[in-house]
């Protein structure tokens, strides 16, 4: 066997024992394991296993029986079958370091977004990226106009959680309807939206002032962690309310009002386009 040709099966990711043993195969086959071990140089004690793995992957065949024999690739079948798979990981790995230099862009900023229909469109693209799950609050609204997206992230298996501000109803996800939506938007004058993707980045804001609408979009772990356990807290309080509605409301009045009345701190009836100085 020569030296430069199992130095090239080697950078194609073949060991040395792997190099031999097909090498090997070439010259002569089928044969059996003991006579692989015999033409190749490769120990009895190892043979097997390095039989094992070439078959495993493809790149030998082995015909049962006692003797099992064993039949290489062939040769132009064997390259094709690297270059296919070496093509894979490329693409692979290129997808994987953009998305990895993408997030560490990102992370560390907060992107500001004007404009309804820019937000919204932002919003679209976060959920059409994500793999795994998203938690959203959102108006009825606005969440009919985002209906498309989210049906194609739950086809494809993302998990949706949508707390609603309305009566809306989505029956190919879970929503959890929000018991005081008129006071909330009779509150603050108006309507936003905040939505989680699976962990990592999240778009939040006002929607309901035209182009006047104001919202962010980041990465950075300072805002998403603590704005999706929010999002996750309100989830805990429906189930909650779920289980045990006539013991809190006694407590806290009719969709716990008494309690929320508590918290608002002197935000009554103004508007948002008046806090923001519109």
């Amino acid at each position: 066997m020569k030296p430069d040709i199992i130095k090239i099966l080697q950078d194609l990711g073949f060991t040395e024992y792997e190099s031999k043993t097909y090498l090997a195969l070439l010259e002569k086959s089928p044969i059996s394991g003991y006579a692989v071990a015999l033409n190749s140089g490769v120990p009895r004690s190892k043979i097997y296993e390095v039989l094992g793995g070439l078959v495993a992957r493809g790149e030998v065949i082995m015909s049962p029986g006692t003797p099992a024999l064993y039949t290489p690739l062939p040769p132009k079948e064997l390259l094709e079958k690297r270059r296919r798979k070496a093509e894979t990981t490329l693409d692979l790995a290129q997808n994987a370091l953009e998305q990895y230099m993408y997030n560490k862009e990102n992370r560390e900023n907060i992107w500001n977004i004007t404009g309804r229909k820019d937000i919204l469109d932002r919003v679209r693209e976060v959920i059409r990226n994500a793999k795994g799950h998203i938690l959203v609050e959102i108006w009825k609204e606005d969440a009919e106009e985002l209906k498309e997206e989210f049906m194609e992230a739950s086809k494809n298996g993302v998990k949706i959680l949508i707390v609603a501000y309305g009566n809306l109803e989505f029956g190919f996800v879970q929503v959890y309807q929000h018991d005081l939506s008129e006071e909330i938007t009779g509150e603050w004058g108006g309507r936003w939206i905040v939505l989680s993707a699976d962990g990592r980045e999240i778009v939040a804001g006002i929607v309901s002032l035209g182009d006047d609408s104001r919202a962010a979009w980041t990465m950075h772990p300072g805002l998403v962690m603590p704005m999706t356990e929010v999002i996750k807290h309100d989830i805990y309080i429906m189930e909650i309310l779920k289980e045990h509605r006539t013991i809190l409301e006694t407590s806290f009045g009719p969709n716990l009002i008494h309690l929320r009345n508590r918290f608002k701190f002197g935000s009554t009836g103004v508007s948002i386009a008046s806090k923001l100085g519109m």
